[in-house]
């Protein structure tokens, strides 16, 4: 588990789940999304998010933009 406040940039891929949404991630596993604003040009497609965990698996996101292959 990763501890609240930690800050999160990831890649994987964007779900509708359950009423919400989460993160497919790319290294495994998922993350639940508190998102500010629903994507739909991102849905089902590879994403970035950012933002911080605060709470079990669960990340209060900045940001979602496309994931660029190749950027680091």
């Amino acid at each position: 588990m990763t501890a609240i406040g930690t800050r999160i940039d990831e890649t994987g891929t964007l779900v509708r789940e359950a009423g919400g949404f989460i993160l497919r991630r790319d290294l495994g596993g998922r993350w639940k999304l508190d998102l500010h604003r629903v994507p739909v040009d991102h849905i089902e497609k590879r994403v970035r998010i950012t933002g911080v965990v605060v709470g079990e698996d669960l990340v209060d996101v900045v940001g979602v933009s496309p994931e660029m292959p190749g950027r680091p």
